[in-house]
């Protein structure tokens, strides 16, 4: 059995772009990261807003094996019967009771006779005020211990202090907490003093000749104007965001964590 347990998460597909990018290219990806496990946040992958089934199977087909969720997973209405019948299609698990589907689950790693657990929170923060993601964090974790204490949370918020607050609540508890929600990769990915590594945001993948994902014109206009515009996916300058991460089996803590973009940023000029 080997000694690392590697990950990769894939952050926040935004409609077609970020989905025929992603069936484009993360063959080559895998190839080189070779990961165990593959969590992909699918939130916006539905015309920007929610998901569908067909988008699950095209996520399935890539090897997928955790989608997870966040403000938006309950956009489109007729995915909430199957979300109540897919423990590996995840929403955030703070939600009120009585939404359909799973705020979390146990897993077992392809090839391996390790356990993962995939735990989905959601923020409050300028956010929707939906039940405490912190004791609702206390309370799955100790039911996810029960069967394992290699832990991923999927953290969408808003707020970088309310990921930092979570994040130091939870040290030592989970293996790794990745941020989504901004479509911001930021540049934070570190480990904590007793072990969880962490990044603030994976940032999205879609188009970035956008802002976050929308037509930049569009955007524009809701800023400048102050009134509603029709939402409209932008189409340009697609990449790949996502969180690379490494945990060791034996005593489930963090031992790399690394952002992911590609194609890389231009950051200068000749």
């Amino acid at each position: 059995m080997s000694d690392t347990v590697k990950i990769f998460f894939i952050a926040d597909i935004v409609g077609e772009p970020g989905l025929t990018l992603l069936e484009t290219i993360f063959p080559a990806i895998k190839e080189k990261y070779k990961p165990d496990f593959i969590i992909a946040n699918a939130e916006n992958s539905h015309e920007g807003r929610g998901l569908n089934r067909h988008i699950v199977k095209r996520l399935y087909d890539i090897d997928v094996d955790v989608i997870t969720g966040g403000n938006h997973s309950f956009d489109k209405w007729k995915i909430f019967s199957y979300m109540k019948t897919d423990n590996h299609l995840l929403r955030p698990l703070n939600y009120p009771k009585g939404n359909s589907g799973y705020g979390f689950g146990v897993y077992k790693v392809k090839n391996s006779d390790q356990k993962i657990g995939v735990l989905n929170l959601q923020g409050r923060t300028f956010m929707p005020q939906i039940d405490d993601p912190f004791s609702t964090s206390d309370w799955a974790l100790s039911k996810i211990k029960e069967e394992t204490n290699l832990i991923i949370v999927d953290f969408h918020a808003e707020a970088t202090a309310e990921k930092l607050a979570y994040a130091w609540h939870v040290d030592g508890t989970v293996s790794a907490i990745v941020g989504t929600h901004t479509h911001i990769p930021t540049n934070d990915a570190r480990i904590f003093p007793k072990g969880t590594g962490y990044i603030t945001d994976a940032g999205m993948t879609g188009p970035f000749d956008s802002v976050i994902g929308m037509d930049k014109n569009t955007s524009i206009r809701r800023f400048t104007l102050g009134t509603p515009q029709k939402y409209k996916i932008a189409d340009k300058d697609n990449r790949l965001c996502g969180v690379f991460v490494e945990i060791n089996s034996e005593t489930a803590k963090c031992s790399s964590i690394e952002s992911v973009i590609y194609p890389e940023f231009v950051n200068k000029t000749d």
